[in-house]
């Protein structure tokens, strides 16, 4: 546990009228400033305040003592203290280290626990109605309906209820209820937000494998040391890897700690939701970005003051004020989502590591595709590894065969061979279900002008625009511009000369529905699931074989489990293996492993049909052998000998603006200025892949270090010397995962 706080009044600085203190602004600036704590003051360091900052008065956090870096006469007062309880220390800890390890300001990553202002202010109340004390069942001058009597049984059945709850329950509009409560016979109670249902470590019994209780047991055992270890749940597909990890969050609830579980697609989770609150008997508290700004606010205040016991979140959730966390967990640990990209470039994965060291508490770290990384770890006993070899209740991993495109390939304007089509009409004729998997969203990926080649780019980005038939768009995935499609080439004028080329998921589902028209088929895409509810409907209908065949991109991969889904069938596996990207097969090979763990989950056996032109490359050799080990030793032995993550470090410097010759000119600077080391090298400037993003020019610079090189330090001193100018954007991404 950290140590107790200690109180900021009474330190010696009579001299100016009251206590130097600093704050931290939720802005990125270089660090805390100085304000004046008036004399009489009492505050802890984390308590939130209010201080002036120019011409407003803006939150922060009480930070510490002061650096006297401003003049007495010059400290400007803290305004006010606010209500709420203050950021624990090992939340101001863990700021402190993210931002020096990503070489961001502390006051851009503090921006992320404040992330809800709101919250920090007492709730608002909410007005709900009940039946009035000595309420008479026949008032003098009362005039009954059956409206009416219908709001007044129900009040007196429950608990005080919102208007439009008690309207909704008795069948009656909202409007009978409020004349009620004019009318004396219900009473208006103002109520702030009730807690969250508590999560009962008790509520339900599984019945686990030996495998699975036995790694149960290590985790629960883990908790109630409460130190800090970081285990490796590995597990196969099907495995039952989630109720292992139930286990230990069970445990933590028994010790009266608080549980983060962290998933890479949250808002479509509802598989995961389900499974908890059948365990648990109450819903998990969530975070992620698609909930109310209401709800947020709520959630932020539950976690910070305890009542919120286990919140199940994106990569964001980790900066919230878990004043007593006992468990971390982070689900499909391999996925490239936890790295946050924009603004803080962090891996959620690995600051969640951090965030474990730092409070003396397990973090257990899931996927049945660990990343080379966490293996590496594991290997060279930095974490702890944990294996389910088999299935759960006996099902068997699915059969896995290549097609190979060069010998089989397609009938004209087809993107499925006929081994493919004799595959699903067979799936189909036993009743079962079928996953056509594309990852590309929209209709097609590039769409040219036949009579001059001309190709829609975007004029944001070095990007194709992506047609979308089904809303009648021309889209860039990278920026959002999107327009219709013109009626003729806007370069050489032909009419009708457009033409879509290659598929994306819907003009495969067109594929789909036009050679199978009796089949019920429908589109799983961030495009088509763009909220958890509509996400909630697609997975209902698939669990009652509503849907015989889906085509999904990769949001329908992770997790979920279907009886009836007994046949994958990836349109083409080779996308993502070609490129510079360093991390290209390995991602390729996780995405494919999970998407065929979704065949045969239960009782019916599955099988996978991956249709490639590279039977002969390593990744497609592993997935048809069924063979992981042969792939991740490869992987190993290529990236080691190369020194490259992670048995190396890498910095990528990303230099943009709206000026290319300016932008030009500074990645030359920093190219001249580079760092000389016998453990260093530099690469670049280069453009980079997407030289052109969102109206911003990109250069790339990349340095790659030997594994123990403190890189922090070196990139702020090369910064410096190169002295860029101000209109340049320097982006630093230590341990970058993505290269466009």
């Amino acid at each position: 546990m950290p140590p107790p706080e200690t109180s900021l009044s009474g330190t010696d600085s009579q001299d100016i009228g009251g206590t130097r203190v600093s704050v931290l602004l939720p802005l990125p600036l270089a660090g805390p400033y100085d304000y004046r704590l008036d004399s009489e003051s009492d505050i802890l360091p984390g308590t939130f305040v209010r201080v002036p900052l120019g011409n407003r008065v803006t939150e922060g956090v009480l930070w510490g003592d002061g650096s006297g870096a401003v003049e007495d006469k010059r400290l400007k007062p803290v305004s006010e203290a606010l209500p709420t309880v203050p950021l624990p220390e090992v939340s101001r800890r863990f700021v402190d280290w993210v931002a020096n390890y990503t070489m961001t300001p502390p006051g851009a990553v503090l921006r992320m626990v404040m992330s809800v202002p709101e919250a920090l202010y007492p709730p608002p109340t909410m007005t709900r109605y009940e039946l009035a004390p000595g309420f008479d069942d026949h008032p003098p001058g009362f005039r009954e309906t059956a409206a009416r009597l219908s709001v007044i049984e129900q009040a007196r059945a429950g608990p005080p209820r919102s208007a439009a709850d008690l309207a909704r329950d008795a069948g009656c509009s909202s409007g009978v209820v409020t004349g009620l409560a004019d009318a004396g016979v219900l009473r208006r109670v103002e109520m702030t937000p009730p807690p969250p249902a508590a999560p009962d470590a008790d509520a339900a019994t599984i019945t686990l494998s030996s495998d699975q209780a036995a790694n149960a047991q290590v985790l629960a055992d883990a908790v109630r040391r409460a130190a800090f270890e970081v285990f490796v749940l590995d597990g196969v597909t099907g495995s039952g890897k989630t109720e292992v990890y139930f286990e230990a969050v069970a445990e933590a609830l028994r010790q009266g700690r608080q549980v983060l579980v962290m998933l890479p697609e949250i808002a479509l989770g509802q598989q995961w939701r389900s499974r908890f609150r059948n365990r648990f008997g109450a819903a998990a508290v969530e975070w992620h970005s698609d909930l109310t700004q209401a709800t947020r606010r709520e959630t932020w205040r539950a976690v910070a003051n305890g009542t919120a016991r286990v919140v199940v979140g994106a990569r964001s959730a980790l900066f919230l004020p878990f004043p007593d966390l006992g468990l971390i967990v982070v689900d499909e640990e391999h996925d490239a989502a936890y790295k946050q990209e924009d603004g803080v470039i962090y891996n959620a994965r690995d600051m969640a590591v951090v965030r474990a060291r730092l409070s003396e508490i397990p973090a257990v770290l899931v996927s049945a595709t660990p990343s080379l990384e966490t293996l590496t770890n594991a290997e060279q006993g930095r974490y702890r590894a944990l294996s389910l070899s088999e299935r759960h209740a006996g099902a068997a991993l699915p059969e896995v065969t290549t097609i190979n495109m060069r010998d089989h390939a397609p009938a004209g304007g087809r993107w499925m061979s006929d081994s493919m089509l004799e595959a699903v009409e067979e799936t189909l004729a036993n009743g079962e279900q079928v996953m056509l998997y594309l990852n590309r969203r929209g209709y097609a990926p590039l769409t040219l002008c036949r009579a001059c080649g001309h190709r829609f780019q975007c004029p944001q980005c070095s990007a194709w625009l992506v047609e979308h038939r089904l809303v009648g768009r021309l889209q860039c995935h990278h920026c959002g511009y999107n327009v219709p499609p013109p009626d003729s080439c806007p370069s050489c004028g032909a009419a009708g000369s457009l033409a879509a080329c290659g598929p994306g998921v819907e003009r495969l589902a067109e594929e789909a529905r036009s050679l199978f028209p009796a089949a019920r088929v429908a589109i799983a895409a961030s495009d088509t699931l763009q909220s958890p509810r509509a996400a909630a409907e697609m997975i209902g209908k698939l669990e009652a074989g509503e849907i015989d065949i889906v085509v999904g991109t990769q949001i329908i991969a992770k997790g979920y489990h279907f009886p009836m889904l007994t046949l994958i069938g990836v349109i083409d596996a080779d996308i993502g293996l070609s490129g510079g990207d360093l991390r290209a097969a390995e991602r390729t090979f996780q995405m494919l492993h999970q998407v065929s763990g979704r065949a045969g989950r239960a009782e019916r056996p599955g099988r996978v049909a991956l249709q490639t032109y590279l039977p002969e490359h390593p990744v497609i050799e592993a997935l048809g052998a069924g063979d992981r080990d042969r792939f991740i030793t490869a992987e190993r032995d290529s990236r080691e000998a190369a020194r490259m993550p992670p048995f190396g470090r890498l910095v990528a410097l990303i230099v943009s603006g709206t000026d290319e010759a300016l932008v030009e000119r500074a990645a030359k600077a920093l190219g001249r200025n580079a760092p000389t080391d016998k453990d260093l090298r530099v690469f670049g400037p280069a453009p980079a892949p997407f030289a052109l993003l969102r109206g911003r020019h990109r250069r790339r610079l990349l340095m790659h270090s030997a594994k123990g090189v403190p890189v922090q330090g070196i990139v702020e001193k090369w910064l410096k010397r190169a002295g860029l100018p101000k209109k340049v954007r320097v982006q630093v991404d230590v341990d970058p995962y993505s290269f466009y």
